[in-house]
């Protein structure tokens, strides 16, 4: 590690070759005006001279911005972890590997300090869209005053596109309503080719093409990681083809290594065996290739275990057979990943210009995710509405994992490992566990330190300011119309061509979910407050946490609390905190948990905020969780009018959610069934006993809640044309979301099934009128009983 720098802000040395800045710091550009004279007829006029394209300056680089989901520290071979990554390999020794680079714990606050240059609560993301309340820094609406990177590019003459996941759209503003203006097309990007959700089913994903749905794939091999690379290979080499003499600015943000782990089974069978000596000794094993790599420094020390999380010695046969299992899948599914991203980079390298071309590869938006639970999940969407799962239970389908019947996620525990040498996961912000990732940066015409290793405090924020500086883009202070927000990041430009450059962040504060942490000037103060393996919390005093304090130039790893030798710093970095978080929006701190998952309790803004009877007609597909009828805590009905051609008729009427939760009605043979999927762990089926008549009819299907509480039962009434055709019990009912990524498809199943009874897409063979759904009053007594009981102790 570079010792200690200086408190003097020194100023950052432009790279060589760098071009000059200079574009307008007013965008767009005034409309053009002809300049020449003008007489009455082009006879006694100067010549006609059109407006001419934008160019980017002189020199400006293409820019490939790769972005790995839910990655650890400790994850991939380049950075000393166990699973190989080539591609990573090549671009880090042709270029430089940064092994001081921060994220925000979660993926899209990260995402939106990535594009804008803010930070996350500046951008309105202290966390993800479908946990957005009404503060300033909690909003999840990107505003219109921290301009991304991708507008400000585009404006100044790059082509732009983004490919993979999108999670800084508001969930609510994701339906074929709109508004667009904040979709990825909206927020600067020409072109735009995947997913507006946090996480994505690899089998069976509902996709966009810029604002259309892309139809299901018919490739019976078919995996979203090849499809983003695929995409993302033909949009550059078209863009190149096209404009050989203007650079491009290509986002790749992929599915993977997020939960569903679902992973081709040839790639799983690379890794058997590989993990059954657990999770302790691939922690040893991992810490002592890191340091033999030099990525973390001579003398680190590898931290203890993460309190709550059990010793791999503590298992059974069994535990251990399945959870190693688990990891192979991951394993496989990372490397997979990887593998795909290699050729995005080979293809970029043999265009025009390769060489002037700068590769930024960041695995991971925070470290890996905890969010399997203690023992692991084959269905994500549990954690997500308060529930645990049990190995008993997930060892069932150990030879299922990694396939298309489940979304399954390996156990915390795994997560804290792939986080070597640091404690903790994503979400907790704290601790480095949680913020630190692997960067590597290639740019052949610039870094000549093949290889090279950097140790600057660096943070997401401090990404689009460097790239303005290598550009030779003017950071603009009013765009589209609106007075921007100041860069809040810093450039680290300098850093590309010298290894000794000061770090110019001296102070930078954490916060994600009341996890809290402060970097200042080689010292960190932390304070965790929640453990992410935990969807339930429970009161907490932001006063009474507990605080430690990491000399983290000496100790990398912060394996060694100094709080108690150094109280009054530790102090001075805690009022540092506060005012840090003032400034930011960070205020006011929220520890509520996956009650924050349910809108509706939320109060966001609603496409069916207050309605409570809604019709959809046939043509409605792929319409989002969000904006889809919110049918949990409360009675509801659903009535399909539809024509039945034949004793045949088969095919989904209306289905909302898949694999990981919902409801679906079809026909088979002409024989109604409503089937209720709750979390993947039970699916309930209520089955008429005959086919209905040829002709018109009229399906309904009543669900009467018991209320008292949240995910309670009730009585289920099927009835056609009339006449109840089945009825009986749900014990239970799902208390927060039905889905993570599908919403409500009519006459059809776009997403992922809600049984495995039929193949999907299931389409109706006969015509549907409509499809009305009426809800009740949502059983809200615990909700309110519980603000109350808050408001009364504040």
């Amino acid at each position: 590690m570079a010792t200690k720098k200086s408190d003097k802000p020194v100023p950052t040395k432009k790279a060589a070759g760098t071009p000059a800045t200079g574009t307008p710091d007013v965008l767009p550009r005034p409309d053009f005006h002809f300049q020449g004279e003008v007489g009455r007829t082009y006879l006694e006029s100067d010549p006609g001279r059109f407006p001419q394209p934008v160019k980017a300056p002189a020199g400006a680089p293409n820019i490939v911005l790769i972005l790995i989901d839910d990655c650890g520290f400790g994850q991939y071979g380049t950075f000393g972890g166990g699973i190989p990554s080539p591609t990573m390999d090549k671009l880090a020794s042709e270029g430089l590997r940064f092994n001081r680079f921060h994220t925000t714990a979660l993926c899209s606050p990260t995402r939106a300090a990535l594009i804008t240059g803010r930070n996350h609560h500046s951008a309105g993301f202290a966390g993800i869209t479908e946990l957005a309340t009404g503060y300033d820094g909690y909003t999840c609406i990107l505003p219109k005053s921290c301009g991304t990177i991708g507008e400000v590019l585009r404006q100044n003459g790059y082509m732009t596109a983004w490919i993979g996941k999108n999670h800084n759209t508001p969930a609510w503003e994701t339906s074929a309503a709109g508004p667009f203006d904040r979709w990825a097309n909206g927020l600067g990007f020409d072109y735009f080719y995947g997913f507006n959700a946090g996480d994505m089913n690899h089998w069976n994903p509902i996709l966009f093409q810029n604002r259309d749905l892309v139809p299901a794939s018919t490739d019976p091999n078919y995996h979203l990681t090849t499809d983003l690379a695929d995409k993302s290979i033909a949009w550059v080499r078209q863009a190149k083809s096209i404009a050989p003499d203007r650079p491009y600015f290509l986002y790749v943000a992929t599915g993977a290594t997020h939960a569903p782990h679902h992973t081709p089974e040839d790639w799983i069978a690379k890794f058997k065996g590989q993990f059954d000596g657990g999770w302790d000794k691939y922690r040893e094993q991992t810490h002592a290739r890191q340091l033999k790599l030099g990525v973390i420094p001579e003398g680190t020390k590898l931290t203890t275990r993460s309190k709550g999380l059990p010793a791999w010695s503590s298992l059974n046969a069994d535990q251990k057979r399945l959870y190693a299992r688990m990891m192979e899948v991951f394993a496989g599914y990372a490397a997979h990943c990887d593998f795909e991203l290699g050729r995005v980079v080979e293809a970029c390298k043999q265009l025009p210009d390769a060489d002037n071309t700068i590769f930024i590869y960041i695995a991971g938006d925070n470290g890996a995710s905890a969010e399997g639970g203690i023992e692991g999940s084959l269905c994500e969407n549990m954690f997500f509405n308060g529930f645990s799962e049990k190995w008993q239970d997930n060892i069932k389908a150990i030879d299922e994992l990694g396939g298309p019947k489940h979304f399954n996620h390996f156990p915390s525990a795994w997560a804290h490992a792939m986080n070597t040498p640091f404690q903790w996961t994503k979400q907790v912000a704290s601790h480095f566990g949680g913020t630190r990732n692997p960067m590597i940066i290639s740019w052949p015409d610039r870094i000549k330190d093949k290889g090279g290793l950097r140790d600057q405090f660096i943070h997401t924020i401090d990404l689009v300011p460097t790239l303005y500086e290598v550009c030779g883009i003017t950071a603009p202070t009013d765009l589209n119309g609106v007075r921007q927000k100041p860069i809040e990041g810093v450039s680290f430009a300098a850093a590309l061509t010298d290894a000794e450059a000061t770090s110019l962040r001296k102070t930078q504060y954490f916060e994600l979910g009341c996890n809290r942490g402060l970097y200042h000037d080689g010292w960190m103060a932390s304070s965790p407050s929640f453990v992410p393996w935990d969807p339930n919390r429970q009161e907490w005093d932001p006063d009474k946490a507990p605080w430690e304090l990491y000399n983290i130039e000496e100790d990398f790893s912060q394996a060694n609390d100094l709080a108690k030798k150094n109280p009054e710093l530790l102090r001075k970095l805690q009022d540092m905190w506060w005012v840090e978080a003032a400034k930011y929006n960070v205020l006011p701190l929220d520890w509520r948990a996956t009650i924050r998952m349910n809108a509706e309790l939320m109060g966001r803004p609603s496409l069916i905020r207050g309605r409570t009877k809604m019709t959809y007609y046939p043509g409605t597909i792929g319409l989002p969780d969000a904006a889809s009828p919110a049918m949990c805590n409360k009675s509801w009905t659903i009535t399909a009018d539809f024509d039945v051609p034949d004793g045949k008729a088969e095919g989904m009427l209306v289905t909302h959610g898949g694999l990981e939760g919902g409801y679906g009605l079809y026909l088979r043979d002409g024989v109604p069934s409503f089937v209720y999927n709750f979390l993947s762990v039970e699916r309930t089926t209520f089955t008429a006993k005959g086919p209905l008549s040829k002709g018109k009819n009229k399906l309904v299907v009543a669900f009467k809640y018991d209320g008292g509480g949240m995910g309670k039962g009730g009585t289920v009434t099927m009835s056609a044309n009339g006449r109840k055709v089945a009825e009986g019990r749900l014990e239970r009912t799902i208390p927060i979301q039905f889905s993570l990524g599908e919403g409500l498809d009519v006459g059809m199943d776009i997403g992922s099934p809600i049984d495995f009874t039929y193949k999907l897409p299931f389409a109706y063979t006969g015509s549907i009128e409509k499809i009305t759904v009426e809800l009740g009053q949502m059983d809200t007594a615990p909700a309110a009983k519980a603000a109350k009981k808050a408001k009364a102790k504040a």
